[in-house]
């Protein structure tokens, strides 16, 4: 009998304790944090932080230094450099992504972490995951591009956007009608990231498929077994938003510690800035830059080993779901143990032999 989706919630559970606690490995819980921080497996909650705005009157009052003057071509040249580089990041943590995937699911199924073995074991599978992820993630903004920019240009083309009174009720009209099939979208486009990391990569990594082929399998399951799905979505999402709100709040309180020695170095080195007679301009707020950026990856990292359980968590959820519906994942989960090795009988001397 196939498991349900609360079905799953208790071995799933059971793995994950057993993973992290039994014993405790210091090691493997950094281990885990990177290879969940970099295969997007990461769980926080949101916060909104607010910098107190400055008043304009009295002591209080915060003047803003003012923005460097800097060559037009100077600056185009800066972003020129920024759309590269970022390009060139995006692709390069992609394909580390897309590697971190199957380490990870390796990681879960032996409940220990090898990065090193697992990633050389795993860069075909990774290779074809990004490619698939690469796809993935150019299509969405096409489609979206397609579906909101065509009936705008069909508005413009007959006018109704220079006289929108006189069309106001298909304008309305139509604007919902957009922000529905936009809504339908991405939810759609949620469910194929999410099935295809939680259904596929799992048939990746134990058929050496490629995503079309494993998607091409999973497609039958989905549309027979609609309610078992649709539950393992929901409970997902419950668990999801209830992690969430856990982690956010403790994240919340580890960036404020954090904040203190970062702060204290910050406050000391525009001093020391001030001091010598600095000024804001391009290599100043390139620095600055790079010191926010180490920063976020501190933060980043730190939730991250604060997320371990979670991260262990939610892709042995969805292995233990699938697992009752996959049956080469099953047995790779609950391996037949070998045959005991019986010795062979001990016979008894024969007549008339003394030692």
């Amino acid at each position: 009998m196939a498991m349900s989706a609360i079905d799953a919630i208790s071995p799933a559970f059971q793995h994950t304790k057993q993973q992290l606690f039994q014993p405790f490995r210091a090691g493997q819980w950094a281990k885990l944090a990177l290879v969940g921080f970099l295969a997007g497996e990461l769980t926080s909650g949101g916060c909104n932080l607010q910098m107190p705005s400055g008043t304009t009157s009295g002591t209080n009052r915060f003047d803003m230094p003012p923005l460097p003057h800097l060559d037009p071509a100077v600056v185009a040249g800066l972003i020129a450099f920024l759309i590269v580089f970022g390009s060139v990041v995006f692709l390069l943590f992609l394909y580390v992504n897309s590697v971190m995937r199957f380490v990870l699911f390796d990681a879960v199924i032996e409940k220990t972490c090898a990065i090193r073995r697992a990633w050389s074991r795993r860069n075909r599978a990774g290779l074809r995951y990004f490619v698939w992820q690469l796809l993935f993630y150019l299509v969405g903004p096409v489609v979206i591009a397609l579906v909101i920019g065509i009936p705008v240009l069909c508005a413009v083309a007959l006018g109704w956007i220079k006289d929108p009174k006189q069309h106001l009720v298909v304008l309305i009209l139509g604007g919902m009608a957009l922000f529905f099939l936009f809504f339908v979208f991405v939810i759609v486009w949620l469910l194929v990231h999410v099935f295809t990391k939680d259904f596929v990569v799992p048939q990746m990594a134990i058929e050496d498929v490629t995503a079309f082929e494993g998607w091409r399998r999973l497609l039958p399951q989905l549309s027979g077994d609609k309610g078992s799905y649709a539950g393992y979505v929901a409970m997902k999402i419950v668990m999801t938003l209830g992690v969430a709100v856990v982690v956010g709040i403790v994240a919340f309180i580890v960036i404020l510690i954090l904040l203190i020695p970062f702060g204290g170095l910050g406050a000391v080195a525009v001093l020391l800035g001030k001091a010598a007679g600095l000024q804001w301009n391009l290599y100043t707020i390139s620095l600055a830059v790079i010191v926010l950026f180490v920063f976020l990856l501190v933060v980043l990292y730190a939730i991250s080993l604060i997320s371990v359980p979670a991260i262990v968590f939610f892709p042995a959820y969805s292995i233990y779901f699938f697992a009752a519906r996959y049956p080469a994942l099953d047995t790779l989960l609950h391996p037949v143990p070998p045959p005991a090795v019986v010795p062979p009988p001990v016979l008894p001397p024969a007549p008339g032999f003394s030692g």
